[in-house]
């Protein structure tokens, strides 16, 4: 499974949101999720929903997934020079 296709898959299942994916095998995955859904929300809730929109691909196609899961407003704060530099290369920005 290629890094775009979680990111799509992601981004259809939760309205708003923005997916930043990595992977330098194909099999283990880094994810930026960015969300206006995940407003008061506790982290294993939010990794929930990412984990939701994969379905059964988790464990499968996805043998693990690494996820930074955060608000608009928390995003802000992480990357305030924005997150899309590394927009469209499937790449997530950050460490």
């Amino acid at each position: 499974m290629h890094s775009n296709d979680i990111a799509r898959l992601i981004e259809a299942a939760l309205k708003g949101t923005r997916a930043i994916v990595r992977s330098d095998d194909g099999t283990h995955f880094e994810a930026v999720v960015i969300s206006p859904g995940f407003a008061g929300k506790r982290p294993l809730q939010r990794h929930q929903m990412v984990y939701a929109a994969l379905g059964a691909r988790m464990g499968g196609e996805i043998h693990a997934l690494s996820i930074r899961a955060c608000t608009p407003e928390e995003w802000r704060v992480i990357e305030p020079e924005g997150a899309t530099k590394d927009a469209g290369k499937g790449r997530a920005p950050g460490p």
